[in-house]
């Protein structure tokens, strides 16, 4: 995790209003590996561990890593990288984007596309990833442990698309940044319009919206 990501980061008991305070036990390259993310307003803490933070709200049962192994950081087809950075309209840093869901199996390739641009992969199963200059991984909970209006983009696949998710991306966006759904289903671009977002750019496989 980016050592300036957690400027970004809210609490995820007690809302996008309260920020984190980091308590770092092992830094790398300016990386925080070890150590936890504590709020100043509930006392909670959130554990950082080989990188990875959990920011579930409590109660947090044990995160029970998925079968299988993780993508490798080559496996993600170029087409597909480039087609997700035009959607984001992310030619170049520096800034944070979110990938969540399906969506994060491009975020190392997409890091390395863009070198300026950390990149936030939300997903347990990023749990056993390796450290990987550019990729912050996290888990939450429903709720986005971000302020509102800070990031450039936000990426999820069709399959995850619903109202909740829908609106708390819009209010992590920063303006004039975009929502990217990969593998969009029919009723995608319905959605996107009912929470007030506009069409810019649609391809093969993607579909790019703004508020």
């Amino acid at each position: 995790m980016h050592l300036l990501l957690t400027d970004r980061l809210t609490c995820p008991r007690c809302g996008p209003t309260f920020g984190l305070v980091l308590l770092s036990r092992q830094l790398g390259d300016r990386r925080v590996l070890d150590g936890s993310l504590g709020c100043p307003n509930c006392r909670d803490r959130f554990p950082v561990c080989d990188g990875f933070g959990d920011l579930r709200p409590p109660p947090r049962a044990p995160l029970l890593p998925p079968e299988g192994e993780p993508p490798a950081p080559d496996a993600a087809p170029e087409d597909r990288v480039r087609a997700l950075a035009a959607g984001l309209g992310a030619a170049s840093g520096p800034g944070t984007t979110l990938l969540m869901g399906g969506a994060v199996e491009l975020a190392p390739a997409l890091a390395r596309m863009l070198p300026d641009v950390e990149v936030v992969a939300l997903d347990p199963r990023t749990a056993r990833w390796p450290e990987t200059p550019g990729v912050s991984r996290l888990v939450s909970g429903a709720s986005l442990p971000f302020f509102g209006g800070m990031l450039r983009g936000v990426a999820l696949s069709g399959a995850e698309v619903d109202d909740p998710l829908l609106r708390e991306s819009l209010r992590v966006l920063a303006p004039g940044h975009r929502v990217v759904v990969l593998d969009p289903r029919d009723d995608s671009r319905d959605r996107l319009a009912a929470a007030g977002c506009s069409t810019i750019v649609e391809g093969p496989g993607m579909l790019a919206a703004g508020p």
